[in-house]
């Protein structure tokens, strides 16, 4: 033992395995101690040392809400590149500024007795981007799994650093698990078959907490078949099992709220003792809820243990899990820790300022181009940059804030002006003033400049000082704020005509209206119904559109950037009703056009558009996610030629005619959502963008024709640029099954690498493709499986653009039909359904099925079946109360009745029992069966009983 380790505590001990320190500082904490400990804000123990503690910084894409620091592109953004390299260089200067903020930067909330700025950072989030329209869109990486994981990976690689004992900061995955509604988001359920939970929303978590890169996770607000995922068995069954094999827990936390979620609005608990406990039970360790207030939430695990809810084990398990984090993060070894001489230079250091150009570069996407760009100087030398976001950048609610901004006009013109070009800049808004008819007076005695942000939501903007009108608390008006970025956006309005020239103004955040004291002219968002409201004389004091039109005209090109605002029509706690882009944009975006063909479309944004008519009519499309401070520069680069658009898409990008499945289907099988299972034709495809040089591939091969259950196959395939510049190339490989005897995906992506070659170069590029690759999840056996039969393995440019192909063939025995016959069946084990929505069987564990609508049948159909040898049915169903209508299920082989049951009152969703029927005769042989559910009943399992045999 070191000198300076003798006579230590055992905890204070660095010669100490990290178990023993755990253990040691653990038993020597009282109870109150410990408890407290499970609050977000974890108090300091003077009496040993021990510092106070809070749990949760914010570093999606640079450090946030703690004052200014590097700003990179947003998540979907850095997903785009494709570059598992660059993210995790991100990472690292993401959790390095984060250091600098825990030593140097006071703390944005509190004071430091309640803790530093926390090292823990809630960050990657993992939920896959099923829906385009979802509110929180620009926090994922992309729709596939694969894609996800690896990014994700790299992310919490960065975060975590790479010193075998030491953390320089912990990853924390969020938000798990199957996210990606934001309307109701605390109340609604998603609903997820097997084959999806696994498949699909499991699989971008799975690999990442095995590898071993996560040090914690945080449950989603949502729920999922009817149960709130902060007291989801599957925290336990899936989350902590993958992370085992590495030797470490999991530190598994709240979202802000979610706790008290569970007594109310969820109702899913009469009390918050109760509900607490069972959080913590299903393996929540930390209590982000009542923010500062550790008194209620701990007061509640108090009540919890007085009344036999949980024990001091459930509560010292938890603790030893936050412990041993703070041990890897090096706070009880400052002397030993690698990263505590992180100073506060690193913050926004020009090594970080070049990581975020380059990172806005390589996720930019070039969707189309039809030799407009790059653009050359010499030849336009004079370039008209118009649109909303044509120099302007906005931070979305997980951006830093900011050191500088670079817009794209500005970075255009700093980069033509050497050359003698000269670059225009236009918002391309109109200008107004809304006078009172009442009065007369000019609203704010300023004129506005308006912009559509899509959704019936407009900014206006003070012409004087470029401040937003914005809703004060007293219900007035006042344009005093400089950026919109609040929990609660009050800066956004609607316009609804009231006659000619004349409109009413109504606030977006209230649904209030605009109304006008007769007798003092005050203006207050106050009235209630049109009736009420003030009339607005809308006069014109400038024409965007026509502003607009004249610059494209004296103009040899023009750049229009349009796109969203991070806060407004689509943000957390918002989805977008569509994915139009906003209706003001398109008519500037034609009216440019009109009168400059050569115009190119860049579209800044933190989702997709259906783009169809500027992909039909113009040269050249570009996108960007919001990318940050060097958001300007990056694009500038890429516009001229001189860097490459190396982005690719992370999410299919739909046609504007193609309608998508209801947001809360989350059945991606059946809905058809993603690349995967999408049956038209999109606009742009996953893994889709273009290069500004040419690639060529050639001589696919495969080590082997066919692969073992729990084999491998190298494939290879050389790639060559054959252009004239450098460039990158994202090679993707997909498989698919073929004759599948489940509905398979129509490709699936396996493996990807991003490329960057010379003019001329080749490269010969092996993937090791495992068998687990071709696995589907076996709803008979519970388990994955590999069918033995078919595959073909596809090289593409992306998922709808196939380049070469290779038949494989997977060994094995052949599928056996499901056997049913004395074994119990989950009723969610269904190969196929109608009308069904799966539900919790149990507040704890399980699932069961009932019907959408219980006034219409619902019908499940299973596979397959070896009905051999049955002569009755027994079912597990509940019933809470005797509801209108029949209650009671049909089963049926093929076509013919085999049984009809009444299913009894139970008295609770949550009280089972089991009724029985017999056949109408003995079966013999494989059948389709199905089972068809009347009125408001839930089914949880199924069984066959053989002659003989008793249930």
């Amino acid at each position: 033992m070191p000198a300076s380790a003798a006579g230590l505590p055992g905890f204070r001990n660095p010669t100490l395995p990290l178990r023993k320190r755990v253990d040691d500082l653990l038993h020597r904490l009282t109870l109150d101690e410990r408890l407290a400990m499970l609050h977000q804000y974890a108090p300091a123990v003077p009496r040993l040392g021990v510092a106070p503690f809070r749990t949760g910084s914010e570093g999606l894409h640079g450090v946030s809400w703690l004052g200014v620091a590097t700003v990179f592109p947003q998540a979907v953004g850095l997903g785009a590149s494709w570059d598992e390299d660059l993210v995790r260089e991100v990472a690292e200067a993401v959790s390095t500024e984060l250091r600098a903020f825990h030593y140097h930067r006071p703390p944005a909330i509190g004071t430091t007795e309640r803790g530093a700025n926390s090292l823990q950072a809630w960050a990657p989030v993992l939920n896959l981007l099923r829906d385009p329209r979802w509110g929180r869109n620009e926090e994922g990486y992309s729709e596939d799994p694969v894609h996800t994981a690896r990014v994700g990976e790299a992310f919490c690689r960065g975060l975590a650093g790479d010193h075998p004992t030491y953390l320089r900061t912990a990853p924390v995955l969020k938000h798990f698990l199957a996210y990606n509604n934001e309307d109701d988001r605390c109340t609604t359920s998603s609903s997820l078959r097997p084959r999806v939970l696994h498949e699909y929303d499991l699989a971008a978590f799975r690999p990442v907490v095995a590898s071993g890169a996560a040090t914690g996770a945080m449950a989603a607000y949502n729920l999922v078949n009817g149960r709130p995922c902060h007291v989801s068995p599957l925290i336990e069954a899936e989350l902590r099992r993958w992370a085992e094999p590495t030797g470490h827990e999991l530190f598994v936390v709240s979202d802000a709220e979610a706790p008290s979620n569970l007594v109310d609005p969820e109702h899913y608990f009469d009390d918050h003792a109760e509900s607490h406990a069972a959080a913590l039970k299903a393996g929540i360790d930390s209590f982000t809820d009542h923010g500062e207030d550790s008194a209620t939430p701990v007061g509640r695990l108090r009540e919890a243990l007085e009344r036999g809810l949980i024990d001091e084990a459930d509560v010292d398990r938890a603790v030893r899990r936050q412990l041993e984090l703070r041990f890897r993060l090096g706070e009880f070894d400052p002397e030993l820790d690698p990263y505590a001489d992180t100073g506060p230079e690193v913050i926004d250091c020009p090594e970080h300022r070049d990581l975020a150009r380059q990172a806005a570069t390589e996720s930019t996407v070039l969707l189309k181009n039809d030799g407009l760009l790059p653009l050359d100087p010499a030849r336009t030398p004079r370039i008209a940059v118009i649109g909303p976001l044509s120099d302007t950048l906005f931070e979305d609610w997980y951006s830093g804030t900011m050191p500088y901004q670079v817009g794209i006009a500005t970075g255009l013109a700093e980069a033509v002006g050497a050359h003698g070009a000269e670059v225009v800049r236009v918002a391309g808004a109109d200008r107004i003033t809304l006078r009172s008819r009442t009065t007369g007076d000019l609203l704010g005695k300023s004129a506005y400049d308006v912009t559509d942000w899509g959704g019936g939501a407009f900014t206006l903007c003070a012409a004087d000082t470029g401040r937003y009108l914005s809703l004060q608390d007293d219900d007035a008006l006042a344009a005093d704020r400089e950026v919109i970025r609040s929990w609660f956006v009050k800066e956004t309005f609607r316009l609804e005509p009231a006659g000619a020239d004349t409109v009413l103004l109504r606030s977006v955040f209230t649904g209030r209206y605009a109304a006008v004291d007769p007798t003092d002219g005050r203006v207050t968002v106050s009235a209630e119904s049109a009736d009420d409201a003030e009339r607005w004389q809308r006069e014109l004091v400038r024409d965007g559109i026509a502003e607009a039109r004249a610059a494209a005209e004296t103009a040899d090109v023009a750049v229009v950037v349009l796109g969203n605002h991070p806060m407004v029509n689509g943000r957390e706690t918002e989805d977008r009703a569509d994915i139009d882009l906003p209706e003001g944009q398109e008519e500037l975006l034609h009216a440019v056009a009109a009168v400059r063909p050569e115009t190119a479309l860049v579209v800044m944004s933190s989702y997709p558009y259906a783009l169809d008519w500027a992909d039909e009519h113009l040269p050249a499309v570009v996108w960007t996610s919001h990318g940050g401070q060097e958001t300007g520069h990056a694009l500038a680069a890429v516009l001229l030629g001189g860097a490459e658009p190396a982005g690719r898409l992370p999410q299919t990008w739909y046609r504007g005619d193609d309608p998508l499945p209801a947001p809360l289907d989350y059945d991606i099988i059946k809905a058809g959502w993603t690349y995967q299972y999408h049956r038209a034709t999109p606009l742009y495809p996953f893994g889709h963008g273009l290069s500004y040089t040419d690639f060529a591939y050639r001589d696919l091969r495969l080590s082997q024709p066919s692969i073992d259950q729990d084999g491998s196959v190298d494939v290879t395939v050389t790639l060559a640029n054959s252009g004239r510049r450098p460039g990158s190339e994202v090679v993707q490989l997909y498989v698919r099954a073929l004759d599948a005897r489940y509905e398979a995906p129509r490709l699936r992506l396996a493996d990807f690498r991003k490329v960057h070659l010379e003019p001329g170069e080749e490269r010969e590029l092996t993937f090791r493709l495992s068998a687990d690759r071709l696995a589907h999840w076996d709803v008979a056996t519970g388990a994955f499986t590999v069918d033995p039969g078919g595959y073909e393995v596809v090289v593409a440019r992306s998922s709808d653009h196939p380049v070469l192909t290779a038949p494989l063939t997977a060994l094995g025995a052949v599928a056996t039909p499901r056997v049913v016959l004395e074994r119990r069946t989950p009723a969610v084990d269904f190969d196929d359904y109608t009308d069904i929505t799966i539900v919790d069987a149990d507040r704890t564990d399980g699932d069961a099925v009932t019907p959408t609508d219980p006034a219409q049948p619902a019908t499940l159909l299973f596979r397959d079946v070896d009905l051999s040898g049955a002569v009755r049915i027994t079912v597990e169903t509940a019933r809470e109360d005797a509801g209108p209508g029949r209650a009671g299920l049909e089963v049926h082989a093929g076509n013919r009745l085999l049984a009809e049951l009444d299913v009894p009152v139970t008295g609770d969703r949550y009280a089972w029992t089991v009724t029985t029927a017999e056949l109408a005769a003995p079966l013999d042989g494989t059948h389709d069966l199905s089972l068809t559910l009347h009125g408001d009943v839930r089914l949880a399992a199924f069984r066959f009983g053989g002659a003989g045999q008793a249930d």
